[in-house]
Parts: structure tokens; sequence; C-alpha cells
């Protein structure tokens, strides 16, 4: 069969391989080459069988049309350019390039010295001139046909959002009711077991792990470990091959649509800030081949080398107009294609650099907010590169919410005993206002965290001191040293019943004040269920059960304690709120917050100084800026990081008489309801909730300066 581009040909605004229904347009971006090949192969990739020079640039933007090919078509590019590596460029037509806008990707990168563009053994001035094609994945053109019917956006309002942060392969790899077949893929994930799992545990949105094409490295399979988590991308637009349980690129948009039927929104985990690539050093797969002076940026003393603020040896350069184009145009694909609902952008802070430094009204930024699809899909920032002034939290603009380390950190701190931490812990349970509370940004900036994919997982932060990551081959080097960490002790699991039931109780005191602050929660998947990855905090490498989650705590206590926090938070909108709760009091003299030491007296100076304080009340009522149709109830909390302790509750607002309605000391996590009178017991390490036994009003008539006082003080005349 003898292929040609038709005198027809007409420039169409997409790239990538797009079908018309009579026919395929290619399109690719690049603007030093001087000229670009589409190659075709057999279905199988094996064997290239046509080579024809894209006719047209319009810009910098090359294209042509095929009649009469279309979806399954397996093809790639070549490009022809100067290679001159000291200027940046480094063209080589025998290296076959994926498109970056390639919708499916098919066959197994094989690692071979043919993928680098310079000879491997000499510099990398070198020229390679051996053809990559045997060894290289190839994109596929797609049909976009598919079925929505009954399917709905979502678009659930910040406050109301709990996120369960999942790995594709590692939640489904071991779970007793999925089925084998589907065991590591999308249909997987979207299985009835999965499925019913987040149902009853209450969360409503599953952050994914990367599932955009993503490529192993070849150190880790030369160890033989692999690329687990996925920051490795090389296709923005295509999802992660081995997910699919078959070729069929439709799978991810049914497990889409099954989430989204279960009214759990879907969040995608996305790499924008580098691709799989690595620095110039690395091989030549697609935009290194196609314009590496446009897609990267390249040291300004030395355009040979990359510029690395990401630690993966390259660093994608947003502020060319096309690929920024590109980034925007995939996040749009994802979301009105396959009907994502929001992203986790990893590494943030290197899309927000202009001329190399951090710049929150950058370019990046404002395309974004002035985007009609995307300025309405959730959009989290992971606030940090390693780069200089690369950590930014905090610093995002709105419409970003963003991963809160401190409130990580400073919560595993306050309970693992530090000295010190109640104003930190302050802080934390009311949003972290000292890092987002300015340029009109609400309370749900902050997306709370006890642990993440990386890091300890809750359990191991209660299991282990130290790291114990020898498993990943690097000496055990990798990964954080400063966890906050306890393991109580014993270092890793133990029979002993008093270290697993101390252990417990902070992992139920934890998850209390997760579901108990102010922000965006977000449960690490595996932690509800008491997971753990034996004392690894970097387990990027570990496709096996040190990565996946384990299912053997589906009976233990916790997952029950797990699901009524979750439930706890949802029947209480005052844990919720928009707005942040500064001390305001309002005309009639109600209080919105305060604070109380142990005696039932208000939190001075001395005692938010007190290093050895670990006893912290809180009194959450209805913001004084919330609408009056906001209809909340008060809550008391108190914190105690320290033995038994006597608390007086408050009397605040016409409030007089509490009951506790939530009490970690519980051994069996259950909820107790009882009445109380001024002081209570709160017990050794423990969190205890109370709620108004009857909320009273002043009475009718009563004056403005009548119903301060009643508000104040608690009751008439007093």
């Amino acid at each position: 069969m003898s292929f040609s581009f038709s005198e027809l040909d007409f420039l169409k605004p997409e790239l990538g391989a797009e079908y018309t229904g009579s026919g395929t347009h290619f399109a690719v971006f690049s603007a030093h080459a001087e000229q670009i090949e589409l190659c075709l192969f057999s279905p199988d990739g094996k064997d290239e069988i046509a080579r024809l020079p894209l006719p047209k640039r319009e810009g910098d933007i090359w294209s042509g049309y095929i009649a009469g090919i279309g979806p399954g078509t397996v093809y790639g590019y070549r490009a022809h350019g100067p290679y001159d590596p000291s200027a940046g460029h480094r063209f080589n037509p025998n290296k076959l390039l994926l498109d970056p806008y390639a919708k499916q990707v098919t066959g197994e990168l094989q690692w071979h010295d043919a993928l680098f563009g310079y000879r491997i053994g000499e510099d990398d001035l070198s020229f390679d001139d051996r053809d990559s094609a045997p060894f290289m994945v190839k994109g596929v053109v797609q049909d976009p046909d598919f079925d929505w019917a009954g399917e709905e956006a979502i678009r659930r309002p910040w406050p109301d959002t709990i996120i369960y942060e999942a790995h594709v392969r590692g939640l489904t790899m071991t779970h007793p009711k999925v089925p084998d077949r589907l065991r590591g893929t999308f249909l997987g994930m979207c299985s009835d077991p999965i499925i019913d799992h987040l149902i009853k545990l209450g969360v409503s949105a599953i952050e994914l792990l990367p599932i955009q094409y993503f490529v192993d490295d070849r150190y880790l399979l030369e160890k033989r470990l692999r690329n687990y988590w996925g920051y490795q991308t090389l296709g923005f637009f295509a999802p992660q091959s081995r997910y699919l349980s078959s070729d069929k690129i439709t799978e991810i948009k049914t497990m889409v649509k099954r989430f989204h039927a279960a009214g759990i929104e879907v969040i995608m985990d996305v790499v924008y800030n580098h691709t799989a690539e690595g620095s110039e050093k690395g091989p030549t797969l697609s935009f290194r081949g196609l314009d590496n002076a446009s897609y990267y940026i390249l040291s300004p003393d030395d355009p040979r080398h990359t510029f690395d603020t990401t630690g993966t040896g390259n660093t994608l350069n947003v502020a060319n107009p096309m690929v920024m184009r590109m980034v925007l145009d995939s996040l749009r694909y994802w979301v009105g294609v396959m009907h994502i609902d929001g992203f986790r952008f990893d590494l943030a802070s290197t899309l927000g650099r202009q001329d190399l430094e951090f710049d929150r009204q950058g370019l990046f930024f404002g395309a974004i907010r002035q985007d009609p699809i995307l300025a309405g899909v959730k959009l989290i920032a992971e606030p940090w590169d390693i780069g200089a002034g690369g950590y930014q939290v905090g610093g995002f603009p709105h419409p970003f919410r963003e991963w809160n380390d401190k409130f990580r950190d400073d919560v595993r701190r306050f309970w693992k005993g530090d000295g010190g931490m109640v104003s930190e812990l302050a802080a934390r349970i009311t949003g972290s206002a000292p890092q987002f509370n300015h340029s009109d940004r609400g309370a749900t900036s902050s997306i709370n965290l006890l642990s993440a994919h990386d890091g300890f997982t809750l359990m191991d932060t209660v299991s282990f001191d130290g790291k114990h990551n020898e498993a990943n081959g690097e000496d055990n080097r990798d990964g954080h040293s400063d966890n906050h960490s306890d393991n109580m002790g014993v270092e890793g699991a133990t029979d002993n019943a008093d270290i697993n039931a101390a252990r417990a109780r902070r992992r139920r005191n934890m998850m209390a004040t997760l579901m108990l602050s102010q922000g965006v929660p977000m449960i690490l998947a595996g932690d509800e269920l008491g997971n753990s990855q034996g004392g690894n905090n970097n387990a990027y490498c570990q496709d096996n059960e040190t990565g996946w989650t384990g299912w053997d705590g589906l009976e233990d206590p916790f997952l029950d304690f797990c699901r009524q926090a979750v439930a706890f938070r949802k029947a209480h909108p005052v844990l919720r709120q928009e707005r942040f709760l500064t001390g305001e009091t309002s005309e009639d003299g109600r209080i919105e917050i305060a604070w109380y030491k142990p005696d039932g007296n208000f939190m001075d100076d001395a005692a938010w100084n007190d290093d050895g304080l670990q006893v912290l009340g809180v009194y959450f009522s209805k913001s004084v800026h919330a609408l009056d149709t906001e209809k909340m109830d008060d809550l008391f909390l108190v914190f105690n990081a320290g033995g038994d302790c006597e608390v007086h509750l408050p009397i605040v607002n016409g409030l007089k008489q509490w009951s506790r309605v939530l009490d970690t000391g519980a051994e069996t996590g259950a909820f107790d309801v009882h009445d109380e009178v001024n002081p209570v017991m709160v017990y050794t390490q423990s969190v205890a909730v109370f709620a108004p036994t009857g909320q009273t009003q002043p009475p009718e008539g009563a004056t403005k300066a009548q119903r301060r006082r009643w508000f104040q003080l608690g009751r008439w005349g007093k």
C-alpha cells in the first residue's frame, strides 16, 4: 500500500494526529527543524512502511493530511536540523520520535544505546547514526468517539471535598475481590470492590498518581526495579499502557464514568515540570529530537546543558508559547475528552518560573485562570521544586489549592510530644492562616495531609524512627531523613500489645486531627487500613508488595474509626468553612473562635509560649462573615498530647452544657455521647470533641448591648 499526502491538504488548528472520518491530519511543532518526516509502521509497530516529509509549514507548525487512514495507524516522527549541542540543537533524523500529542502509545521502550543522539561512551557532542525505531514506542491514531450517556461532571465545592490519594496498580493488586485479570488496571480501579470501599469510607475525590504515559528508567531496570510512581512522563496525552487490560484507551473513560456514577471526582497527578528524557546526556525520544532549544530550559551560561530545577535532569520550558500551548492542550484534552475533574501539579513551582525565578503572577497561572475550561476544575499545586526560591507554600494564586507539608509535619510533631507545638497546631487546624490568609484566598486553600505517596505511611509514622530504603539500591541514602516519626518503643512491626494499642491511639489522634481541621483533607490510600511499607519512605521503584496497598486491615477497628471520622466531618459544616476564623466578634457579640487552657481560661501569651503545654482547647463557631442561611453547629475540641487531664468546658456564646461526641481514647474508636458538666477528663494522648447539649439564644427583645453580653458571658445579666 502506498501513502501520500493529499493535495487538498489544509491546516487544522489541532496539533497531533486527528482523525477526520475520512483520513488523518498530522501536525507537530518545531521552531528550529529544517524538515519533519512522518513515519508509518505496520500494526505491530515493527516495520517502517512509509517515510513522508510533512509538506506544509505555517509558522513553526509542520503538517500534512493523508486520506484513507484512520484509527489504529501506528506512527512516529523524524526531525532534520542542526546537530549543534553547543547552541542547544540536537536534531538527529536517525532517532524515531514520539509525537508529543500522541493519544495512545504502543509497544515497550527497549533500552538500547541507539536511543541516544550521541555515542554512549563518548561525550554528548558526538553523533550516533543508528536507527532507534526498533527499540522505540510509537503513537497510535485514535477515534475520539465514546458513549458518555448518563455521565455528568460533579464539580463538588471545595469545603465538601475529601481527597483519597491512590495508585492504580497499588490499590488494586492485592485486593482479594478484584478479579485477577483486572488487577493493576483502570478497570480494576473502578471495579465494584474498590468503589464500594471508597463509598463506605466517605471520600469524595480520588487523586491518582501519574496515569499519563511514562517510561521506566534504564538504571532501575538494570537493578531489576522499575518506575512505580510514574513521575517520568513522555506522553502528556496518552494513558499509561500498563494500566490498560486491552488495547482500548476507552478503559480510562469507563473508569471516570463509573467513578462519577458513584459520586466520586477524579483528579490526576500530572508532571509538566520535566520529561523522561533527562539531562543532555539522556535519550532522544521526543521533545529533544523535535526541538531541544524550545522544549527545555537550557543553561543561560552554556546551552549545551539543560537547566534543572526538578532533580530529574531537565526542566520543561513552559515560558515558550508553544510549550505552554502543549501543556494547556493536554489539560483541556483530559477535561474535555476524558472528563477528568482536576489536577495535582507535581513540582508546581517550576511552572511558575519566569526568567528562572518563581512568579505567582506568571504566564502559566494567568493562562490557567483565563481558560474557561480549566478555571472551573480543581487545581492543586505541589508548591515547591529544588531550584532557588522553589519552596512556595502559600505562594500560589487563586484558584490553586496547595499541598501543605507544614500540616503533616506539625501534626506529627505535636502528637509525638515535641515541645512548643500548641501554637503550631493552632495554625494548622485553622487552615494554616499564616501561609494562606492573604490575597483573598479562602480557608480551603490548604490541602491538609498526614502522609502521601512520598514519605512514611501513617502506620510507618508510628512504627519507625528511621527510614529503611535499602531495597531501592541506593544504600538507604534516598528519601527524607527527617520524618517526625516515633516507633513508640520497637522499630517496625511488633507483637507487643501495649505498643500496638498506643500506635492505634496515635493514628486515631492524627486522623481525627485531619478531619477536625479547617482546609481540605487528603487521605493516603491504605492509611485507613494500617498499610505499611516496612519503613520505606521512598517507594518510587517498588512495584511490589512494598509499594502496593495491603488489604489485611479490612477488619481492623481503625477502618471503622476512619469512616466515622469522615462522617463526623461531613455532619458538621463548622469544620469546613470557606472563611478563615480569625477571632472576630459579630455586632451582637457572637464569637467565631476562641482558644482555651485546660482551666477554662483563654489562652494568653504565657500559655502560647509554654513549651511544656501539651493540651489545647478550641471553640469553633460559624464565621461572622458567613451567610445567615448557612446552618452550623458549634463544637469544642480538645487536643491532648500529654497525660490524663481535667478540662473545664467553656461558657461561650450562651452555651453552658456540652455533650462528648467524639473521643479517640475509646479503644474501639466508637463515638460516646453523654452529658458533661465542668470539669471533664480528657484522657492520655487523645482528642475529645464536645457539642452543645442545647444551643441557647438571648431572650426576644434584648438590646444589641444585652445580646453582646449574652454571647460573651454565657448567660443573662452575669
